[in-house]
């Protein structure tokens, strides 16, 4: 078969080597010259994995049309807030068919802070369209691109709809589970990652493993208070697509979110968004988290301290004291 990644970042260049690993042909779409060079000249993507040979059948292209008429496969890989012109610059492109659509953005889109699945299924029309669905779970590229072992989920509220996805990556290496519960995985997949850069803060302030325990695991039961209030269910938190993908995120030097916090921890605020220059999904989510708790009333601590720390400057120190100072209660 035939793929269209948009993309050519780490998790996309890793996806489209996992298909054509399992023998089909990928076409990426990159906006850099030297990045496409290296795909098709070298089969290779140093700028992400240095040292690392892709399969030959993966391919790039800058032509953005060509990316389109390639396949009717497509799989989104650009930083959320890219998305909205990525799509609406494809669609005059798209031909009389139907689309099967595979999100790998975690986070909120738009003014009104949509998931990535109800937002794509608003923007692209509905006769050009057949499924959309998110691949999400404990999964650093940097590993998957050297076919370590991964598990993961493809999420849509049919499981039937997965079954294409599930087939197309699924090999020795990569194991992937279908998932119905769109909702509970699109809000834990995005909520891992502020709780990530709130892991990587406690770290680079120097505290040590009980405190980093102790918010990775108030964090959890923070995104399953927030994920229930919009009907996710609790089974999908102590998944993949949860507890598996927070694990990872909030402990690893792969993680650009815990990086990301741990230079806020070691440098301050400022200084991490002026010398920081990766992606880091987490920080704006953060935001989007804090304004969909207080519009409905979800009492949500560390998000709050995380927000009052990245955007109103408070002092890290004193938000974790008023997050210890807490009125005493049970834990369940």
């Amino acid at each position: 078969m035939k793929f269209t990644v948009f993309g050519a970042g780490s998790w996309g260049t890793a996806l489209a080597n996992v298909l054509a690993f399992n023998n089909h042909e990928v076409l990426i779409y990159s906006i850099v010259e030297e990045v496409n060079y290296e795909i098709n000249k070298n089969h290779a993507n140093p700028a992400y994995f240095p040292g690392v040979s892709l399969n030959h059948n993966v391919k790039s292209t800058l032509n953005l049309k060509e990316a389109v008429s390639f396949s009717s496969n497509f799989i989104f890989a650009v930083p959320s807030a890219n998305i909205d012109e990525l799509v609406k610059s494809i669609l005059p492109f798209l031909e009389n068919k139907k689309y099967k659509i595979l999100n790998t953005i975690k986070g909120f889109v738009g003014i009104d802070n949509k998931l990535m699945i109800p937002y794509l299924r608003s923007i692209i029309p509905s006769d050009k369209l057949d499924s959309v669905c998110s691949i999400i779970g404990p999964s650093h590229a940097e590993e998957v691109i050297v076919k370590d072992l991964t598990c993961i989920s493809v999420v849509n509220k049919d499981a039937k709809l997965g079954y294409f996805w599930q087939e197309a990556f699924s090999n020795e290496n990569f194991r992937v589970y279908t998932l119905e519960d769109e909702i509970g995985a699109e809000i834990a997949a995005s909520y891992k990652n502020a709780i990530a850069i709130g892991s990587g803060i406690i770290v680079g302030l120097g505290f040590g493993d009980n405190a980093k325990a102790a918010l990775i695991t108030r964090g959890l039961a923070e995104i399953i208070k927030f994920g229930s209030y919009f009907n996710g269910k609790t089974k999908t938190f102590v998944g993949l697509t949860g507890v598996g993908d927070l694990i990872v995120t909030c402990n690893s030097i792969h993680s650009r979110n815990f990086s990301f916090g741990k230079l806020v921890g070691e440098k301050g605020i400022d200084f991490a968004l002026s010398h920081y220059k990766k992606t880091v999904e987490g920080y704006k989510t953060i935001k989007a988290l804090y304004e969909i708790s207080k519009e409905n009333n979800i009492e949500t601590p560390i998000i709050t301290a995380l927000y009052n720390a990245l955007f109103l400057k408070n002092d890290v120190s004193t938000e974790i004291k008023n997050l210890m100072n807490r009125p005493l209660k049970s834990e369940f």
